[in-house]
């Protein structure tokens, strides 16, 4: 589709993000909250929906809420009940889930959004509800037959509803990466949406720029990553320009993604509201959150991603892309935090963090919990490098190497071990340019006949000779004085 006929038109995007919390026991039972195990063994006759059973609330997830609807900038309702939702599907073995309607626990909320180069984009947040999940109707293992696994099923869950202000793939993808890293960041749920745990539902409509009225929304799911939020969005927005350009009817509908062939597939029409005839949950008692409760929740999170973002910026002078990379994590965030204890050269660290520590983690395949280096002595190797003892080259190459293999022992030690301690001795590098003057005569010349840029060549061959030892700083120097004479 070309540019033109896109910029003709503007997207309308609503996201509906449901987040598995990471709680030890399901929302209304004590059944294990597990991913992985065999298929219907965390169930129980609450769980099952039998007859006389009654749920009990999880205090946990309570709190889950609170900590997500205060980093999103929520409103926190001092007064909330319970509702059934009620509807058929195999999985759901109760007929209805318990969630809440007209009373979600936060409301009214907004997240920043870094779009790149300084723009920020403001995303309401309608709601954020707690329910639980249903199960999962598994349709690829047997030919004939349906299975259901209810080990999910009563798995307590968020629902973060926005406003419909985001506009495109691009800003969809920014948002559901804000949300994962946020509810890791608060430990409320390990955001892997290949194991379902982060899910995410778009609503998708089109107009004409400038137009007030919205176009007809189309629901699209199926989405197990953030790269394919962003993908299915994109496809869907141009599928309904040109079915407008057309003059063809858009029906409000529900499709899924096909991620192989990057497309949309109609699931199933609305041609009406659902009636779930929410009613109030009897067998809950109402729900109310005092502001001392709310305080003292508030008093135990953890420092979020766009403060440190700020502090990095703001009080260390770290460009956008350093500090964004050091945040990605929060043990990552957590080891940088520890470095600069030890620390003040806060790019070096920045540097060493984004750079030879993150390229070792990905080629190993690990995490930064299992990094074998101490903060402590990454600390100490940017220091020989501050003060002259190590070349910035030499430490990478070389001293970086042997210190993941000898952890225990001090970066200074195996500096010395290896014999890796720059020479700033001015009489020693005298000797190493003589010897490099005397096998480059012709070179020499050229030099001497205006071609100065080869004083890099010389510094080259300077660090052969030497063995990596001489002092780049001081030798720089003494090379273009020994060249000119």
């Amino acid at each position: 589709m070309t540019k033109e006929l896109l910029d003709k038109y503007e997207a309308v995007i609503g996201l509906e993000v449901h987040a598995q919390m990471l709680t030890k026991t399901k929302a209304y039972s004590n059944d294990v909250n597990e991913y992985g195990a065999r298929p219907n063994t965390n169930i129980s006759a609450v769980t099952l929906g039998h007859p006389g059973t009654l749920p009990k609330m999880n205090k946990k997830t309570i709190e889950f809420a609170i900590k997500l609807g205060l980093s999103l900038n929520c409103e926190i309702a001092d007064h909330q009940y319970f509702a059934r939702k009620n509807y058929f599907y195999p999985d759901l073995p109760k007929g209805y889930q318990i969630t809440q309607d007209k009373t979600p626990i936060c409301t009214n909320g907004h997240v920043d959004l870094k779009m790149g180069e300084g723009v920020v984009k403001k995303i309401g947040i309608t709601r954020i509800h707690m329910e639980e999940d249903a199960g999962k109707s598994i349709h690829d293992v047997d030919v004939y037959d349906t299975l259901v696994d209810l080990n999910r099923a009563g798995t307590p869950l968020l629902e973060i509803v926005t406003e419909p202000d985001l506009r495109s793939g691009d800003e969809a993808y920014a948002y559901v990466t804000e949300i994962r890293q946020l509810v890791r960041y608060l430990e409320i749920c390990d955001g892997n949406m290949e194991e379902g745990s982060l899910r995410c539902d778009a609503n998708v409509s089109v107009r004409l720029k400038g137009a007030e009225e919205f176009g007809t929304k189309v629901e699209v799911k199926n989405m197990n990553s953030i790269r394919n939020v962003q993908r299915a969005i994109n496809f869907e927005i141009e599928r309904q320009i040109e079915m407008v350009e057309k003059n063809e009817p858009i029906a409000q509908e529900t499709r899924s993604f096909d991620a192989v062939n990057t497309r949309t597939i109609s699931m199933r029409t609305k041609e009406a509201a659902n009636d779930y005839r929410y009613f109030p949950e009897p067998d809950l008692q109402p729900l109310s959150v005092t502001k001392e409760h709310v305080q003292a929740v508030k008093d135990e999170m953890p420092v979020l991603p766009n403060a440190l973002f700020e502090k990095y910026t703001k009080e260390l002078s770290l460009s956008d892309y350093d500090a964004s990379n050091i945040i990605s994590t929060k043990p990552f965030a957590a080891y940088f935090e520890l470095l600069i204890q030890y620390t003040k050269n806060y790019k070096a660290a920045a540097n060493w963090m984004n750079g030879d520590v993150r390229s070792y983690l990905n080629q190993q395949g690990k995490t930064i919990e299992e990094f074998p280096i101490t903060p402590e002595k990454l600390a100490a190797l940017i220091a020989l490098i501050d003060e002259g003892k190590v070349s910035n080259t030499i430490a990478s190459q070389k001293l970086f190497p042997a210190l993941l293999e000898n952890s225990e022992k001090s970066p200074q030690a195996i500096a010395e071990e290896l014999n890796l301690v720059q020479d700033s001795d001015e009489s020693s590098i005298k000797g190493f340019i003589d010897e490099v003057i005397k096998q480059h005569p012709s070179e020499v010349e050229r030099y001497k006949g205006g071609e100065k840029q080869l004083v890099g060549f010389f510094m080259g061959q300077l660090m052969k000779v030497s063995k990596g030892k001489a002092d780049p700083k001081a030798a720089n120097k003494l090379m273009r004085e020994m060249l000119e004479n």
